[in-house]
This record gives structure tokens, C-alpha cells and sequence, in this order.
């Protein structure tokens, strides 16, 4: 079929992208399912900072490529081999697909498969496939999803089946900003009920962790960051305590406030400074997490002997795949904050 996709045919270009025009809409040729696939029409698409971060080329990716990985859409057609979804069904789609053989599947460590990291390197399907093509030259996906489109095909396990009552725009959140955010705070630290947790930035990750706090019923939530109209809105979402960042003073008076730092601090602004922050506000036998991405030259320093007396623990979480299709259920459903 033919439809209009966004194509990336160099990385590299930089702020501001309106003069740099880094995407040019054309009209593309998009395969047919094969067996094993799905294809979906592209229902609403999120502009992640990891697509900002390809478009510069800080992360490398091969081009020309359609970019886009944070999406849901409504199933229009599937191969003969699909059997977790049909026709009609509405999606989230997940770029980090599980092949289910290799090693980190088989451990139940899905978002580490090492099948989809190889075809993410190489611009194709989780299958080996690709399914995109300009004048009869092949365009590589993006983590299996390629949303920046009207149609999208991909391997079947690279969908996700979501209520139809969540609404598109809202939906599309689930498969990278709620499952990165939520995630770090269910499945990598696995916080227990009445948790002292701070959060370091407070973009869209930012804020699905700290409504992951509340879902999981964290005691207590400081928020960090360095704008202030963040910091509301952290208020507003149910974060106990906010702290501005760019207060010389943030990090001594958030180990004030808890005598001694919080028990669990989240990194997701994908800034050294900012696990700087995380690292400094978690208390002795404290973890520390992030999940946030910086360049990949970056470095984070921390003294050797301390992380041993104080039986510190540090944890990368890198998308935390869905356990189970009932946790993304519940995640496009938790509530927020009550009334005051």
C-alpha cells in the first residue's frame, strides 16, 4: 500500500529543527503483513526525547529510517500465524519486542531481548524483515514500530491489546514514557508500600514514575527539578514534598527533610548532573535508579569506598517490557491523586 511517512535521511541536523528540517513527509510503499505480523493504522504517535536524540544522531541509528516508537493504533489486518491480536482490536506498541527464545526471554528479562536489540542495530523487524520501501529502495524501522506514518507493520509481539475506552493520544504514552516511568519504580526496585522515594526530573517519564509511587503506595514523594511549573504539576499529581534543583542548597535540605536522604531515588532526566542529585539524596543501604539516557561519552563518577560502607545499590532500568498484558491494562487505568 501507499501512504505518508516521515523520513530521516541523515542525522545530525540540530536545533532549531524548524530551519533545520530534519523529516520530509513522502509518500512511502508499505508491505503486506508477512505471517507472523501485524499491520496497525496509526492511531496517535509521541515525540520522545530518545526520536530527538536519533535525529541528532546521538544515537546512531541506520537511515534513511522512519522514525517513531512511542505509538498506539487499531489493528487492520494480521498474518495467519498472529494469534494475540485481530482486526479491530486497539494497540500499544512496544519497541522493545520479545522474541521469546533467546537467553533474557527465557529469564523473563523481556526488555533485554537480545534478538530486538540486534534488528533495532540493523533497522529491521524483530523478524529479520522490512516491510518500508521509497522507489523501490528499502527504508529501515525503528524499533519495530516506525509510528511517524499512517500505517505501521510490525511482529506481532511488538503489539500490545488495550481497552478501546483509553483514549489514543493517551494510550500512546503506555508503550515508552508509562512502561519507563512506572516500570522503574514496580519492576526494577520494586518499591514496598509507605517507601520514601525521591524523583529526579520531571518531563514525561519524570512524572509516570511519580504516579508509579503513588500506584504502589509510596509513603512519601519528592519531587525534584528545576522549573517550578513542573514542580506544580508534581504537586497537583501527588508529590508530598518539591525541591527546585537550581538551589545550591537542594541536595542538603532534601536529606533534611528526611533525615538522612530517601530510601529510593529515581534518575530519569537522562542528565549526569541529575544522577549526581539521586546518587547524593539516597540514604545509607539506599538503591538508586535510572533510567534516564545521556550521551553515551558521558560518565558518572561515584567513590568506591563509600558505595561499600553504606551498602549502596545501583540499578540501570532500561523500558521494563510489561510483565504481564494485565499490568499495561492496569497502567492505562491507574488513578491519580484524591481530592486535596
Amino acid at each position: 500500500m501507499r501512504m505518508k511517512a516521515a523520513v530521516l535521511y541523515e542525522q545530525g541536523k540540530e536545533h532549531p529543527f524548524t530551519e533545520s528540517n530534519p523529516l520530509v513527509v513522502e509518500d512511502v510503499d508499505l508491505e503486506s503483513p508477512g505471517d507472523d505480523e501485524v499491520l496497525i493504522r496509526t492511531g496517535a504517535a509521541g515525540l520522545c526525547h530518545s526520536d530527538l536524540s536519533m535525529i541528532r544522531g546521538v544515537m546512531e541509528r541506520k537511515v534513511p529510517m522512519v522514525p517513531g516508537h512511542e505509538a498506539a493504533g487499531v489493528v487492520e489486518e494480521v498474518g495467519e500465524d498472529v494469534t494475540q491480536c485481530k482486526p479491530g482490536d486497539h494497540v500499544v506498541m512496544s519497541f522493545v519486542p520479545m522474541c521469546g527464545e533467546c537467553e533474557y526471554c527465557a529469564t523473563g528479562r523481556p526488555n533485554l531481548c537480545s534478538t530486538a536489540f540486534n534488528a533495532r542495530a540493523t533497522g529491521a523487524l524483530v523478524n529479520g524483515h522490512r516491510r518500508l520501501s521509497l522507489n523501490g529502495e528499502p527504508l529501515h524501522h525503528t524499533n519495530g514500530v516506525s509510528c511517524y506514518a499512517e500505517y505501521m507493520v510490525s511482529c506481532e509481539n511488538s503489539v500490545i491489546v488495550i481497552d478501546k475506552d483509553v483514549p489514543m493520544v493517551d494510550a500512546a504514552l503506555f508503550g515508552c514514557a508509562v512502561v519507563t516511568g512506572v516500570g522503574a519504580i514496580v519492576n526494577t526496585a520494586k518499591i514496598p508500600p509507605g517507601s520514601t522515594i525521591g524523583i529526579v526530573g520531571l518531563g514525561g517519564v519524570g512524572l509516570c514514575a511519580l504516579l508509579g509511587g503513588v500506584v504502589a503506595g509510596a509513603g512519601r514523594i519528592l519531587a525534584i527539578d528545576i522549573a517550578d511549573d513542573k514542580l506544580g504539576l508534581a504537586r497537583q499529581l501527588g508529590a508530598t514534598d518539591t525541591f527546585n534543583a537550581s538551589d545550591p542548597d537542594c541536595v542538603e535540605k532534601v536529606i533534611e527533610a528526611t533525615k538522612g536522604g530517601v530510601e529510593y531515588a529515581f534518575e530519569v532526566a537522562g542528565a549526569v548532573e541529575a544522577m549526581q542529585t539521586a546518587y547524593a539524596i539516597t540514604r545509607r543501604g539506599g538503591m538508586t535508579v535510572t533510567s534516564g539516557l545521556s550521551q553515551h561519552q558521558h560518565t558518572f563518577e561515584i567513590p568506591h569506598a563509600e558505595l561499600v560502607v553504606n551498602e549502596r545499590a545501583i540499578k540501570g532500568s532500561y523500558m521494563q517490557h510489561p510483565r504481564t498484558m494485565s499490568q499495561i491494562h492496569d497502567a492505562a487505568h491507574f488513578p491519580g491523586p484524591g481530592p486535596g
